[in-house]
């Protein structure tokens, strides 16, 4: 009977892996019926599965199969033509398959089933006797037919038999004759074994086997055990100086990571495994919508763990529905935009920074950005106001909503509004990230980025508050060290919020302390950080080292300041407690080489808790030039205050700056009797809107050689910089104060030149800068391009 078990156990697995190739085999075959080995290969799993269920005597699954091979015999011959109608029977047969296979697993039989109807519709495409494939492919010989041809029974005694075992006592032939004492059960297991050798996939190989995924999770919970401790060992190598010992800690190092690559390669399975269901699911869902839809796979080889192998199973297969339904149009609609009748989906995963992407592109009509806004304000996700502001990501963004679905109808395909933010949501759990885009070509690609795996990995160890925290070296960009004075002027604040100027860009720093102690989880051991308010700013002294992680959540790079950056380590993920498993900030958790626990850092989630990433809820805020709305009456939007002269105060919309700069008053040069700087190995023109640092840089231009040299040289001027295309002019002002955001309807009309308007902020009379006005004054533009808008600034 184990062996029987045993026998069933493999039946069920080789059937299944064949079962499901044969769907995406059927498809192929449907659009390239004359491929010879393609209908060689879906006739050899048919006739593989009728064999050994005839062996195994589960009669329904048998019949079912024999008419499907009789079928794919006639195909092959040449004697049948192959019609969607064939492919679509053949296709149900497969599902009824499986069905059977599910039961023959959970219970031993068949299951409940009734296929007559199905076996009936199958026979119906045949018009020559049922048994004409029988000589052409032998069945599975019977232990009867063996013992006979040993002359180990004679043929009334196996009649006897077979009469025995058809009146249904439930016994197998083999059992039956050794209960009459026909035969021996040795003759018997001889002839059990050469059936079985008959039974066996002509396809399978000698260099493989089967393991059972509890024992490979067990291999790679003891690789990680061995992990931990050669860490250990290793820390304590680091503290002695005898070389024996030194030597072999090394050795266990390499032997180490080479055990720990090979277990984890046997987790990893190549992507294609799971999208061999995706053309059936393509083929069936695009014959209920009358579509025309091929699908594409590319980089299927790409391997994953197993682990994330199956939680992106489900959100794939939302996506690839939703091309099939949301993006490819009709074949009607098609020919009117000029495109072919057939839509075209392609699935692509490649390997790129330690990570696996996976594109789902289709070339559909894109994402109708008007309708998504119309169903967003319908549903009451947003209002008309900030809806009409929201920029093209932020409203393709808005397709990722719970309950939020763009279809016209309630479909068994669509329409309820699950599914994409499932998506989200799943892949967002084992720490990827989904990205959409529908460029105004059209079409529309869906990026997603996972991990390779969630049981070993590289990270950066960080230190905060005496506590030690692991970062995913994955979302590591570089590190950065800012000590002494250097630390104290570095660090500027716009709006409380500290910023850092990385290479000429802002990078917004979060505080890891601050972050922790918000959720209630840090150590503190410093009274005054108890005290603290959670908005305080933190004041950096001129002795004090900042540390600095740059790191990268949702294409946004953003710094983590951390008391201290100790060491890369590969580290162990496991699971954290209940009480710490709905914190966003804290991915898992890890034992370290001194045996203490380390949290593991969800960067995507600490982003998003300390408000880096804007979401829709900002969105609805801030439209993508800046600006929002307080109320019905009052217009606001982000202003860079500024400091012109040593009385008057400016305003810069802060969508006309690209960047803040400070340089030398000496670099100052002029061509045409115009103001110029040399910027980027480029020229840069300036435009003085201080006349305090205009009569500064001309006082420089025209002093003597003596008067010159008595000037205090290291005078600098603030520069706003504002890009237009490709040309960056120069707004040179006193200073730069803050960034606020204020009305600017309530505003008085003046004329001034640049500053045509002024308004009421913080209690200050502050002039409202025309940058169109200052730009076009020093580099003329055409009408059109002036009309175009392309400054980015605003005219009051």
């Amino acid at each position: 009977m184990d062996e029987d078990q045993e026998l069933i156990a493999e039946f069920l697995v080789e059937s299944r892996e064949n079962l499901d190739q044969l769907d995406e085999d059927f498809v192929e075959y449907e659009r390239a019926p004359d491929d010879p080995l393609l209908l060689g290969g879906i006739f050899r799993t048919i006739h593989t599965i009728k064999g050994t269920s005839g062996f195994l005597a589960f009669n329904k699954l048998e019949k079912l199969t024999h008419q499907g091979e009789n079928i794919l015999s006639r195909l092959r011959d040449g004697v049948m033509e192959f019609r969607p109608e064939v492919a679509t029977a053949l296709l149900k047969m497969v599902d009824a398959i499986r069905e059977m296979l599910d039961h023959i697993e959970g219970n031993g039989n068949e299951g409940p089933g009734d296929y007559t109807a199905l076996t009936e519709h199958l026979r119906s495409f045949v018009e020559v006797d049922e048994d004409a494939t029988d000589d052409e492919e032998p069945r599975v010989p019977l232990i009867g037919d063996l013992l006979l041809e040993t002359e180990d029974i004679s043929r009334e005694a196996l009649d006897e038999a077979l009469e025995e075992q058809q009146e249904g006592d439930g016994r197998q032939l083999g059992r039956i004759l050794v209960a009459k004492g026909e035969t021996d059960p040795v003759a018997v297991g001889e002839a059990l074994a050469e059936q079985r050798k008959a039974a066996a996939p002509k396809n399978s190989s000698d260099q493989s086997i089967r393991v059972d995924i509890d024992l490979l999770d067990g291999l790679m919970n003891l690789v990680g055990e061995l992990v931990l401790a050669r860490n250990q060992i290793l820390q304590f190598t680091d503290a002695l100086e005898d070389s024996s010992f030194t030597a072999a800690t090394q050795r266990l190092n390499l032997i180490t990571t080479e055990l720990q690559e090979r277990a984890m390669k046997t987790r990893m399975q190549p992507i294609g495994q799971i999208w061999s269901k995706f053309p059936r699911i393509v083929r069936d869902l695009a014959a209920s919508c009358d579509k025309a839809v091929r699908l594409e796979m590319i980089g299927r080889e790409t391997e994953l763990d197993r682990t994330i192998l199956e939680s992106i199973k489900d959100p794939l297969t939302h996506i690839i529905r939703n091309s099939v339904d949301h993006g490819i149009e009709s074949p009607e609609r098609r020919r009117e935009a000029g495109k072919p009748e057939e839509g075209l989906i392609t699935l692509r995963a490649y390997h790129e920074g330690g990570q696996v992407i996976i594109e789902i592109s289709d070339d559909g009509g894109g994402i109708d950005l008007e309708r998504v806004k119309a169903k967003a304000i319908e549903k009451g996700v947003i209002g008309t106001d900030a809806a009409n502001r929201l920029s093209e990501a932020e409203l393709i963004n808005m397709i990722f909503q719970a309950g939020f679905s763009t279809a016209a109808e309630v479909t068994n395909v669509s329409g309820r509004g699950v599914g994409m933010d499932v998506v989200r949501t799943n892949i967002e759990r084992i720490g990827g990230t989904v990205d959409m885009q529908s460029p105004p070509a059209g079409g529309t690609m869906l990026k997603v980025k996972i991990p390779l795996t969630l049981a070993i990995i590289p990270a950066l160890v960080v230190t905060t508050g005496g506590d030690r925290y692991a970062i995913p070296q994955v979302n590591l960009l570089e590190l950065v060290r800012l000590e002494g004075e250097n630390a104290r002027r570095s660090i500027e604040y716009i709006h409380d919020v500290p910023v850092y100027r990385l290479r000429g860009s802002l990078l917004p720093l979060i505080h890891l302390d601050e972050e922790l102690k918000s959720a209630g989880v840090a150590r503190f051991d410093h009274a005054d950080s108890q005290e603290a308010p959670d908005n305080a700013v933190h004041e950096v002294s001129s002795d004090e080292t900042v540390n600095i992680v740059v790191l990268q959540a949702d294409d946004r790079n953003f710094g983590l300041v951390v008391d201290e950056v100790n060491d890369t380590e590969e580290i162990v993920v496991k699971p954290v407690g209940k009480q710490l498993k709905d914190i966003a900030a804290f991915a898992g958790a890890t034992i370290m080489g001194d045996g203490r626990v380390a949290l593991i850092l969800d960067i995507l989630g600490l982003a998003q808790k300390a408000q880096v990433l804007s979401g829709v809820g900002e969105s609805s805020r801030h439209d993508e030039k800046g600006a929002s709305r307080d109320g019905d009456d009052n217009v606001t939007q982000p202003l860079l205050l500024v400091s012109l002269d040593e009385a008057s105060t400016g305003a810069i919309p802060l969508s006309a700056v690209a960047r803040l700069e400070e340089f030398e008053l000496d670099r100052v040069e002029w061509a045409n009797q115009e103001p110029v700087i040399q910027y980027r190995d480029r020229i840069m023109p300036l435009a003085f809107l201080s006349r305090e640092v205009e009569s500064s840089a001309r006082h420089r231009d025209h002093a003597t050689p003596e008067r010159e040299d008595s000037d205090d040289r290291g005078e600098t001027m603030q520069v706003v910089v504002h890009s237009r295309e490709s040309e960056s002019i120069g707004l040179v002002v006193s200073g730069i104060l803050d960034v606020v955001m204020a009305d600017v309807r309530a505003s008085a009309r003046t004329s001034s030149g640049s500053r045509q308007s002024s308004a009421i902020i913080q209690g200050t009379v502050t002039d409202l800068i025309d940058v169109d006005s200052v730009v076009s004054s020093i580099v003329p533009l055409s009408t059109e391009r002036a009309d175009a808008g392309l400054a980015g600034g605003t005219s009051h």
